[in-house]
């Protein structure tokens, strides 16, 4: 819902921010959106660039200390403010602007409370005040959301909990993709073949070989996929491939790609990546559960729809949006498309399936499904040359990546992968 021009002309400096992260929580947490989906329509009439990065990182923060908020809030009043009460999520706001965004707390609250307007300004002014005076901090370590951590720890232990803790107190580093190995690229740590990792926060546009299109933002983990399907001069199919990392890698490695997407303004992102880096792909746009292609491909890559709780570092909303019902739905989603898939590789060609979740639901248990149904296909085991350094294949050769790996280098996204090959 947008704010009306009104609105917008009215409200002091700062507020229109606020406003707009609002409405991002809003959209998050009770209508299940993406942070990033929600973002146009809630920074409608915004059009000073600043504002509207400043709204997102709000309610980035807001969502990536959400249970500490709350905590924080509750020690403030004598009666629980209920989850979904406007007077809750705007006392969010300000404390995640003041404790985290490290904005002058008069600011933090003066920019809040005209939201309140008509509402419990009184308590809202009251709570924030009374947890300034306390010299009230987040804890150095977030908490994650209860029913998150209470299923990770039952299908991966207190380990990744706490790991998964660690690499949620800050946004990760930036991981290139190099479109050849010895491509232009800003100083940074390499983990693998055609790799850089570089701080948080980079001005990347800025950086050394961007203008020049010698690589592109791809968190290292989902570059695992094309590495194992490795170089080759035949055709490729690249599903549900926007916003294209794997593309780029795929078309970079010789082969002729096909990349396909439902979302055409996704897929418009794909196009400038292309343009800028200088590589090649045919653009479809289709419901890959709909279109079918002419011939088979010699490698079929599925980078399924899913839950996407393996990148929460990067988009803390997908903490509170996956929750079993979502997960449950995705994986009856990426059941029908590895079937489609399945039958548009030739004999003898490969397919790799892949998931950016932490559930396996989406990952081993869907896998273990499919080779049931599928005895034309066997998996090919990865082997650690292919990987990046520290990441192992598993006893049976597929690729989980977890939240306890490479945590002294800064993290990777949990990803699954398993690559399988079709019978001649």
């Amino acid at each position: 819902m947008a704010a009306s021009d009104k609105t917008l002309r009215d409200d002091p400096p700062g507020v229109p921010a606020r406003r707009a992260a609002l409405r991002l929580l809003d959209a998050v947490l009770r209508r299940g959106q993406p942070i990033e989906a929600a973002l146009h329509n809630a920074t409608q009439g915004i059009t000073h660039a600043p504002d509207r990065a400043l709204a997102h990182a709000l309610a980035a923060e807001v969502l990536r200390r959400l249970p500490d908020l709350d905590a924080l809030i509750d020690s403030a009043t004598r009666q629980p403010l209920p989850p979904d009460a406007k007077a809750r999520s705007v006392l969010r706001l300000a404390l995640a602007g003041a404790l985290q965004l490290r904005t002058p707390p008069h600011a933090a609250i003066a920019t809040v409370l005209p939201l309140v307007d008509g509402g419990p300004r009184k308590l809202v002014h009251g709570v924030f005040g009374t947890l300034m005076r306390a010299n009230a901090t987040l804890p150095a370590v977030p908490a994650l959301p209860a029913d998150v951590a209470d299923r990770w720890t039952a299908q991966w232990g207190e380990q990744l909990v706490a790991a998964a803790r660690g690499l949620i107190a800050a946004p990760p580093p930036l991981d290139l993709s190099l479109k050849q190995p010895l491509a232009d690229a800003p100083d940074g740590a390499s983990l693998a073949p055609g790799h850089r990792r570089i701080p948080a926060g980079s001005d990347i546009a800025a950086a050394d070989g961007f203008a020049t299109g010698d690589w592109w933002v791809q968190d290292l983990a989902a570059s695992i996929p094309v590495r194992l399907i490795g170089r080759g001069r035949g055709r490729a199919l690249d599903l549900c491939a926007a916003p294209g990392g794997k593309t780029l890698q795929l078309a970079a490695a010789g082969w002729a790609v096909t990349s396909l997407d439902i979302s055409a303004s996704r897929l418009a992102r794909l196009s400038e990546n292309l343009a800028r880096t200088g590589l090649s792909a045919e653009i479809v746009t289709a419901d890959a559960l709909a279109w079918s292609p002419d011939v088979p491909f010699d490698a079929v890559l599925l980078d399924a729809p899913c839950s996407a709780t393996g990148i929460f570092r990067r988009h803390p909303d997908v903490l509170h949006r996956a929750r079993p019902a979502f997960i449950a739905e995705m994986a009856e989603l990426q059941s029908r498309l590895l079937a489609r898939a399945a039958d548009w590789v030739r004999p003898g060609g490969t397919l790799v399936y892949a998931t950016c979740s932490l559930e396996p639901a989406e990952g081993e248990a869907q896998l273990a499904l499919f080779l049931a149904n599928r005895s034309d296909y066997r998996i090919v085991p990865a082997t650690t040359a292919e990987l990046p350094a520290g990441i192992v294949p598993g006893a049976d050769g597929t690729v989980r990546t977890l939240p306890t790996m490479l945590v002294e280098q800064g993290g990777v996204d949990g990803f699954f992968v398993a690559r399988l090959a079709r019978a001649d």
